[in-house]
């Protein structure tokens, strides 16, 4: 589930929800919602940060279970282990990085929410397919 993976679903997965987030970022800093890179984000934007990273991800995750040939959730969970993974080399590498970088709850929360994020989206496949009607044999 890479940009760099050489399946064409792998990156039609994992490779959209990142762009849509840096996207986002880059739209906010242009509109000047998120001050200059080189300065510090409030909690409050942060927070909203947080909020649309989440709705993205639990989108990808749902879109990664409904693309599963089987085990939607546990393909979706794979995905958010690699969103873990990213998250916590994300926190690693910006920790002491600067002035913009001085909040810690927020890589934190980027880390400990991918799981959780990832099964509400493979959940919400799993239970749309159980809501499928039966074909009643005839």
């Amino acid at each position: 589930y890479s940009c760099n993976s050489p399946s064409l679903g792998g990156r039609l997965v994992a490779c959209p929800p990142v762009l849509v987030t840096v996207g986002t970022d880059v739209a906010l800093h242009a509109v000047g919602l998120f001050p200059p890179w080189d300065q510090r984000v409030s909690d409050a934007l942060l927070l909203l940060a947080t909020g649309y990273r989440t709705i993205y991800s639990v989108a990808a995750s749902y879109l990664t279970a409904y693309l599963a040939p089987y085990r939607p959730l546990a393909h979706a969970l794979v995905g958010g282990a690699f969103g873990l993974l990213a998250s916590a080399a994300g926190a690693v590498a910006t920790w002491n990085a600067g002035p913009a970088f001085q909040t810690h709850w927020y890589p934190v929360a980027l880390v400990i929410l991918a799981i959780p994020q990832a099964w509400v989206g493979g959940w919400l496949r799993v239970r749309q397919l159980k809501a499928k009607p039966a074909f009643a044999a005839q």
